[in-house]
C-alpha cells in the first residue's frame, strides 16, 4: 500500500509530547520506520500586529490532533496501531473503532493541511491577527499610502485586507491595504 496521512486524536496539550514519544519509539525500534514515515503536529504561523509591532508565533490549528504518515500493511497493521493507541494521551484514530483498520485522510485534505503548515512548497498560509474594527482610526505605516490616516470602512480577515477611508487632495478616498500595513492611531 502507498503512504497516506492518518489523524490521531489526543488530549489537548499532549500533542508535542506524543509526537516526541512516537519519534523516540521509532529510534528505539519499538515502531517500524518503514511503516511510520513522518509525524507532525499541525501548526500555523500567526503574525500579530499590536501597537505597531509585529510579532510572529506558531499556533496549533488542530488542537487535539496529530498527523501520522504511514505505509500501513494489510497484514500486521494491528500491532502498529495498538502501539500508537497505547501512548499516554492518545485517544485513537479519527473515524474508526479500536478494532478497525484506520482510514487515511484524502490526499487533497493532506495537501491542504500541509500547505497550511508550510510543509509543502507553494503558497505558505500566514494568518495575520489584528485588533482592528470597522470605524477605528488607523495610520498607514507601509506601502504606497504610507503616512496617511483614516477610518476603517471594511475588514476582510480572510484576505488580511482593510479598506481605509483616507483624505487625498481634500477628498475621502477608500484605499485597500494589508492588515500588517496599519497601526491604530
Amino acid at each position: 500500500m502507498a503512504k497516506s496521512w492518518y489523524i490521531l486524536m489526543s488530549f489537548t496539550g499532549y500533542e508535542g509530547k506524543i509526537e516526541r514519544t512516537i519519534r523516540a519509539q521509532l529510534e528505539k525500534g519499538e515502531l517500524d520506520p518503514s511503516i511510520i514515515t513522518d509525524v507532525k503536529v499541525p501548526v500555523e504561523e500567526i503574525v500579530e500586529v499590536k501597537d505597531g509591532k509585529t510579532k510572529t508565533r506558531k499556533d496549533k490549528f488542530l488542537p487535539g490532533y496529530i498527523m501520522v504518515e504511514m505505509d500501513l500493511p494489510e497484514i500486521g497493521w494491528k500491532a502498529t496501531c495498538s502501539t500508537l493507541r497505547r501512548i499516554q494521551g492518545v485517544g485513537g484514530f479519527v473515524g474508526t473503532n479500536p478494532n478497525e483498520r484506520p482510514r487515511p485522510i484524502s490526499s487533497a485534505e493532506a495537501k491542504n493541511l500541509l500547505m497550511k503548515t508550510g510543509d509543502i512548497k507553494g503558497e505558505k498560509v500566514v494568518k495575520v491577527k489584528t485588533n482592528c474594527n470597522i470605524g477605528d482610526f488607523v495610520k498607514i505605516t507601509d506601502g504606497a499610502f504610507k503616512g496617511f490616516s483614516g477610518n476603517i470602512e471594511e475588514v476582510n480577515a480572510e484576505k488580511d485586507k482593510l479598506i481605509v477611508n483616507v483624505q487625498i487632495f481634500g477628498r475621502a478616498t477608500p484605499v485597500e491595504v494589508n492588515l500588517n500595513q496599519v497601526e491604530k492611531a
